[in-house]
This record gives C-alpha cells, structure tokens and sequence, in this order.
C-alpha cells in the first residue's frame, strides 16, 4: 500500500489556472548593452554633464593611481583598484540626489570620493585606522563594506524604512559580479521587489570575482536578466560609457523615487589591474583580453567625443589633468603623515548603546593601557641626566 492509497490520505485537487503575477517582457533587458557615446544619442547629452563627467573620470583615474602607490610604499595595508570602472563610480555618485543613499563595496572608494567623502578619510578603512574614516549620517554614505554583498540588505532596509516614514529618499546598492553569488544579493532584491523599495541595485561586472571569470559563476544570459525573477526590471549597459551609465542609473533612481520599485543595472565593464595590490592578476587574465578592454577605455571614450563635438579643448584638458594632480599632491602629502591612533577609538561606533561584553573589553584595555604608562613613568623617574640610571 503506497502512501496516496492509505485511508485519510491527502489527495490534492487540480490546481486552478495559474496566471503570472507580473508581464516578464518589460523587465528584461536589452539584447545589448546600452550605449551613448559614438551613437545618435550623445547629440542630446547635456554637454556640461559630459564635461563635468570627463574631469571627474580624469581625476578619478589618477586617484586610483596614486592609492595604489601609496599600498607599494607602505601607506595603505590594501586598495582593490577601480581603474578603468572609474565611469561606473563616477556615474554612480552623480545620479543621486543630496537627500538619497549611497551603499558602497570595497571597490568603490571613487565613487565614495565622488560623493564628497574627503578623499584620506575614504582611504581610512584601508590604511587599518579606524571602522571608517568618515562620517555616514554627514555623506548620506554608508560604510565601504568588505564582506561580499552583505550591504545589500542594510540598502533594502534603509529604503523601506524611507518610504514608511515618507522620506523622499533612494538608495543606491553597488555590488560586483562576485557578490551577485552570494546569499545576501538574493534576499536583498527579494525583499526590494516585495516591499517595492526605492532601491537601485548596480552591478559592476568587471569579468572576474577575484580569479574567477563570470562564466563559473552563472549561465545566465546577464547579470541583468536575473532581475526577472524578482519581479524588477533589469538593464544593462556599457560600463565605459559614462553617458550611458549615467543616464540608465538617473532613469532608475528617477522610477524608485516615483515608487515603481527597485531597478536592476547591470553595468558590462573590466577590471584592467590586479584585484588588489596582493594579487597576481597574470595568471588568469591574458594580455590581448586586458589590451582590447584598455582601448575601450571610458577616459578616452569621453574625450573623444567631447573633442569631436568641439565640447573640450585642450586648455579644457589640460586643467583637468591639472586639478588631478593637485589632489593627488595632496592625497599624498596627507597620507605620508602618520596618524595618531587612540586604542580606545576601537570600541566607539560599534553598537549605539555598548554591549556588557563591549564595556568590559574597553575597561580592561583602559587598565592596561594605564599600567603600561605607569610602567614607563618610573622607569623615566629612575633614569639620570642622558637617559642613564642613577
């Protein structure tokens, strides 16, 4: 006697006509990625949006340049390089409002920089300083977070918290391709799509996830197309045209703030350096690969159509290499400074209101630090004229 044939037994009844909750075909994205220089588009672009884009790239790529210099001389414990995604992080903190929410991952230190964030205290984290060197609540800026994807949900939260309290607020997520496997990306736009958060998640899929290329993480058609199965809509675009991203990022913040919900974008971009300053890139990427993506760069995308359209001279070019150097010069006259640390700072901003276990740590660490003083204080009373003892 099976299971089904026992007396009592469950017998379920046909179910009715399923009918799906959602049209799929207008959250698909497009076949291609979207683009708008070199295209019919970039004739309607705001030329002072292109301009402020290219100084912005042109100073972002010599701050990427300049962190990166400051790991080899012992000035930064580490700096995951955003070089040739500088389009995507630039865009990013441009198509946000002063009131919105800007959710960044270890990578985006330019876009945190682009924000606002005063370029040493985005650095702070990653010297091993301080939990962060700036101030959230000030930027509208959260944490850079080292963990993959785990800032997805807290973007989530901050958004519907927003809208249930009547905050014109956004919040924009960024995430790279590798945190597209973990957990925390599917529950984030799970709840997004649920509670219709007015949320942006930007994926930045810049080929690998430290050494592993896109095609061992997913056989999805994109990044973006997952965003069907959430019920949001998905776009992609080229990530080294900063028109395009900007646009795509403005048009989603734009549908979140109206309360259509949260947006999938899916920028197609490539990581031309190292994962950080500890990898050896070499072994997994080939130069041909790394050479074709070097002449897509998004600075010289720009520039040239900027200087096609007559829209930059090279005064124009000229002050922006300029400016760059100026807060780079600065960026590394700040960060040669040694800093001086409180071990105390350790326990402040980790809980709101101090845990039992928290205070007993501090006071411990207090005492210590008190003995130690001590210590050292008779040891100089008991020291004579040059240091010797008497």
């Amino acid at each position: 006697m099976t299971v089904m044939e026992q007396r009592g037994a469950y017998r379920p009844t046909p179910p009715p006509a399923w009918q799906p909750r959602t049209d799929p075909a207008p959250l698909l994205p497009d076949a291609e990625p979207y683009r708008v220089l070199g295209t019919e588009a970039a004739e309607q672009a705001d030329p002072q949006l292109l301009r402020t884009l290219y100084a912005r790239l042109v100073r972002g790529r010599r701050y990427n340049a300049q962190a990166t210099a400051l790991t080899k001389q012992g000035r930064l414990a580490v700096y995951p390089s955003s070089t040739g995604q500088e389009a995507c992080e630039v865009a990013a903190a441009l198509a946000l409002e002063e009131r919105d929410w800007l959710f960044p991952s270890y990578r985006d230190t330019l876009a945190v920089v682009a924000r606002g964030v005063d370029p040493v205290e985005a650095l702070t984290l990653l010297r091993g300083d301080w939990h962060t060197g700036y101030d959230p609540y000030e930027h509208r800026v959260a944490p850079l977070s080292t963990p993959l994807a785990t800032q997805l949900p807290h973007a989530v939260g901050l958004a519907h918290a927003a809208r249930l309290k009547g905050d014109d607020v956004v919040a924009l997520a960024m995430v790279g391709d590798g945190g597209t496997s973990e957990g925390d990306f599917h529950e984030a736009l799970n709840f997004a799509a649920v509670w219709q958060a007015p949320v942006v998640f930007f994926v930045q899929n810049n080929g690998f996830a430290i050494s592993v290329p896109l095609a061992k993480q997913t056989a999805a058609p994109s990044l973006a197309h997952k965003a069907v199965g959430y019920g949001m809509p998905g776009r992609l675009v080229d990530g080294n045209d900063a028109a395009a991203v900007h646009e795509v990022l403005t048009d989603a913040v734009r549908h979140a703030r109206a309360g259509g919900g949260p947006t999938l974008v899916e920028a197609v971009t490539y990581r031309v350096e190292a994962h950080t300053n500890a990898d050896d890139a070499t072994r997994y990427q080939g130069d041909a690969e790394v050479a074709a993506w070097r002449r897509h760069d998004p600075i010289e995308l720009l520039e040239r159509e900027l200087t096609e359209r007559g829209l930059l001279g090279e005064d124009a070019v000229r002050a922006a290499r300029e400016d760059a150097e100026d807060m780079a010069a600065d960026l590394r006259a700040r960060m040669n400074q040694d800093p001086r640390l409180d071990p105390m700072d350790l326990f402040d901003h980790v809980y709101a209101v101090p845990t039992p276990q928290l205070r007993e740590q501090r006071d411990r660490l207090r005492a210590e630090l008190e003995a130690e003083a001590e210590a050292e204080a008779e040891v100089g009373a008991g020291a004579g004229p040059g240091g010797t003892h008497r």
